[in-house]
């Protein structure tokens, strides 16, 4: 008789503890799962990711909202099918409170109908499909990064004004490569002497190359983000292509993670951005400061995408007093955003998706002879993706 009250009463502590919100529940760290593209042609990428979010941790002592944080750091291997089944041991064997890292769009829109059942949050550190910032957007998505098309329309505006009038466009066949050909021709009027879709972590341009002189254009856009950047770059200028037709592209086919391998070859070569490393705001200069001291490298706009995703979720956390377990109130703080961008002021549109400033940057070489990016100006302010009118959210 004696145990059985003992266990009625134990019931009704804890029956009391759950109903009042108290610390039966509570979370004792903060369990983040970091799945990105970290082997392959793509991996540095993932890696700088990885790195500008490890470096947000280490800023803020290891600590959101005073619980520790614990980053589960895993490989998609640049594979749907790997993606799907890590993300799945993430939430279902791990229980990590927030999701990010994923590089590619094909892996996230595999990875997104899971996560957003499991209801947990996935701030993106970088991939930005249309389809999530239009009528398939999801209250548990929210993007730090861009929108697929952004960086795309910034160029086409770009070459729209510089005068050019016959362009032969370039991307990877899978659904960013998509985005990227639509935003760019949103911008750009002129003519498109031809449209050519190559395969995913493709490094071998010659065909290609061979059909873009045939074209005769006086402009080249390329995306090809990580290794297919590097390659082709490499190879454009190996074909004399340089001597006659201009170079754009966005941000991740021109950024320190392409200069590094490619070197002078690319000077002079246009990019779109919505983030450098000459920002003048606080947070960038300790951002850039620390990640060149700590990584010996500068960053690329993939690292400054992985920090601010770190930012966002240590905002979050702090503003929800630690209370993880509460999805609303999280969610409720990760879309007010108050956090301190590395791009300086931030916001979200209704689709999560951010509405900022992109800028144009030239490759050259800085003060100590070092070749990397110098912002020029900007091409957009406060811009949004054309696709938040079809998402229902408010």
């Amino acid at each position: 008789m004696k145990k059985k009250n003992l266990a009625v009463l134990y019931a009704a502590m804890m029956l009391g503890l759950t109903a009042t919100g108290g610390s039966a529940w509570a979370a004792d760290k903060v369990k983040i799962g970091l799945l990105s593209t970290l082997s392959g042609p793509g991996a540095g990428l993932g890696v700088d990711i990885r790195d500008g979010f490890n470096l947000a941790v280490k800023h803020a002592g290891g600590k959101f909202g005073g619980l520790p944080v614990e980053v589960i750091t895993a490989d998609d291997q640049q594979n749907p099918d790997v993606a799907k089944q890590t993300s799945e041991r993430l939430l279902k064997r791990d229980k990590v409170d927030f999701m990010t890292g994923i590089v590619f769009s094909n892996i996230m829109l595999a990875v997104g109908p899971s996560v957003f059942d499991s209801k947990t949050p996935y701030i993106s550190a970088n991939a930005g499909p249309s389809q999530y910032a239009g009528e398939q957007c999801n209250p548990y998505f929210f993007n730090v990064a861009w929108q697929n098309d952004n960086l795309h329309e910034a160029v086409g505006k770009t070459v729209m004004d510089k005068g050019f009038k016959k362009v032969v466009v370039l991307a990877p066949n899978y659904p960013a490569g998509k985005d990227a050909i639509t935003g760019f021709k949103r911008f750009y009027k002129g003519a498109i002497a031809d449209e050519i879709y190559t395969k995913l972590g493709q490094l071998d341009y010659s065909a290609e190359l061979a059909q873009a002189r045939a074209a005769k254009p006086d402009a080249m856009y390329i995306f090809l983000p990580g290794g297919m950047g590097i390659n082709f770059i490499k190879q454009f200028v190996g074909a004399g292509l340089s001597k006659d037709v201009t170079l754009f592209g966005p941000g991740f086919s021109a950024d320190e993670d392409v200069i590094k391998a490619v070197g002078e070859p690319m000077l002079g070569m246009f990019n779109s951005s919505h983030w450098a490393h000459d920002m003048d705001n606080p947070a960038n200069k300790k951002f850039v400061a620390d990640f060149l001291k700590d990584y010996g490298r500068m960053p690329s706009l993939y690292a400054s995408q992985g920090y601010d995703a770190a930012l966002s979720i240590a905002a979050a956390v702090r503003d929800v007093k630690g209370k993880v377990e509460d999805k609303p109130a999280v969610l409720k703080a990760l879309k007010a955003a108050k956090f301190d961008s590395v791009r300086g002021p931030f916001k979200y549109n209704n689709n999560q998706y951010p509405v900022q400033d992109y800028y144009l940057r030239v490759i050259t070489k800085d003060t100590q002879g070092r070749v990397t990016n110098k912002t020029l100006g900007k091409i957009f302010s406060n811009h949004a993706d054309a696709y938040a009118g079809s998402c229902k959210m408010k």
